[in-house]
């Protein structure tokens, strides 16, 4: 992720002092809208950061509140999801630019300004549930999947069913003929004869 021209989101980092800095930025629709995406059209936070230039490295402490606007995936309807995220951002000065790690970037040494949006994105997009379920219908849904894990329902498995290992294992009685679809037994028999 490099960092680009967005300048609502960036920071003047080149001619900035050593030492503590503040900033906060607000983040809206205007600003997911400028993101080429589909996670989120909607939202209001606000992102305070927290930034300390040293000699060759600028540290980052941010903190993102407020909320986002998602559609649950059970009612179609809209709805406002809080919230609450801390991150750290570490930016190095060398060559070029590097992802060392994935809070953890190497920057050129004359680089001008920090973008931050993506990086804001980044973390709100990662925060964002897998299922999306209304406030309204998160209890009905918990008791659900409870239910669901409760009944034990096997979507895969690569060991045969115990009727397969029975049949595998033993001659075929006559109680076990009995019990053995007569479709199947016709299908058997032909497999047989041949």
């Amino acid at each position: 992720m490099k960092t680009n021209t967005n300048t609502k989101y960036s920071i003047d980092i080149y001619k900035l002092q050593k030492g503590s800095h503040e900033y906060s930025f607000d983040i809206d629709n205007a600003f997911f809208e400028s993101i080429e995406q589909n996670l989120v059209e909607k939202g209001s936070l606000k992102a305070e950061v927290s930034l300390e230039k040293g000699s060759n490295m600028l540290q980052l402490d941010i903190q993102i509140n407020g909320f986002v606007e998602l559609i649950c995936d059970r009612s179609l309807q809209p709805f406002k999801y809080k919230m609450a995220l801390e991150e750290h951002l570490i930016f190095k000065y060398g060559e070029e630019y590097q992802e060392l790690s994935e809070d953890m970037y190497v920057i050129p040494e004359g680089t001008q300004r920090l973008d931050l949006s993506q990086y804001l994105f980044e973390y709100i997009g990662l925060a964002i549930p897998m299922k999306k379920i209304h406030p309204d219908l998160e209890e009905e849904w918990d008791e659900e999947e409870d239910d669901w894990e409760n009944e034990g329902h096997l979507v895969y498995s690569s060991e045969p069913f115990e009727d397969e290992e029975e049949e595998q294992g033993s001659e075929n009685t006559d109680s076990s003929e009995e019990d053995i679809d007569p479709r199947w037994s016709a299908l058997k028999k032909l497999k047989n004869d041949n």
